[in-house]
């Protein structure tokens, strides 16, 4: 039996973050291991225990979500989900820009919670169904960086690489492009992580709207 997804809970409103952690460890392949009460206080937990994800909330003190998000990112500290009240605000791309793995909305029911945790944890992105066609619209009319906006940067990916960033932007999990393109699940993993190394992109959220600006099917 595999080990239960390690969880930090960042989340500065105490009742929130009470009901989150009951949530969490009502499933027993997911294990609470703490709790921060703002953004300084969630960087400085996830270096010390090094769960396998941070449940991240946008908009708390010291230190907003956004940038803690960028720091756990940038030190491989953990994968970043993170939780928010607004379908759309700047927090939200900001956050996806930082390297979260996806976000969901607060009101999102136990069951969906608990579903998004086991498929970060998995190694695969997810965003809030009733908000992907907005988010992508959004996030791919901002500025981009040139290596990135530019379809040249396609170059040093191998035609493999080049169909699972196609089918990344369609939002298949990875068994599902290794059904598609007659893989093992492992080969797909092994591809993901290879591309995103190439593209200079830290999440497949980011793969994802990339594969979609650059209309990769």
């Amino acid at each position: 039996m595999s080990r239960p997804v390690r969880v930090l809970v960042a989340e500065d409103q105490s009742a929130v973050r009470a009901g989150l952690v009951l949530i969490l460890r009502s499933a027993p392949d997911i294990d609470v291991v703490g709790e921060a009460e703002d953004g300084e206080r969630a960087v400085e937990l996830a270096r010390e225990l090094r769960p396998d994800l941070v449940l991240m909330d946008v908009q708390m003190p010291r230190l907003d979500g956004v940038t803690a998000t960028r720091r756990i990112v940038a030190e491989r500290l953990a994968d970043v989900l993170v939780l928010t009240t607004f379908d759309l605000d700047e927090y939200v791309f900001g956050a996806l820009r930082a390297g979260a793995a996806g976000f969901l909305l607060k009101n999102t029911e136990a069951r969906d919670l608990l579903d998004a945790v086991r498929t970060v944890a998995r190694g695969e992105g997810i965003v809030a169904p009733a908000v992907t066609r907005r988010l992508i619209a959004e996030f791919a009319s901002a500025p981009a960086p040139a290596a990135v906006a530019d379809p040249a940067v396609l170059a040093d990916l191998t035609p493999r690489e080049r169909e699972v960033l196609g089918c990344i932007g369609e939002g298949l999990p990875n068994a599902a492009i290794g059904l598609r393109l007659d893989m093992a699940e492992g080969t797909v993993k092994t591809h993901v992580s290879r591309l995103l190394a190439k593209l200079g992109l830290r999440s497949r959220v980011q793969a994802a709207v990339l594969a979609r600006e650059l209309g990769l099917r």
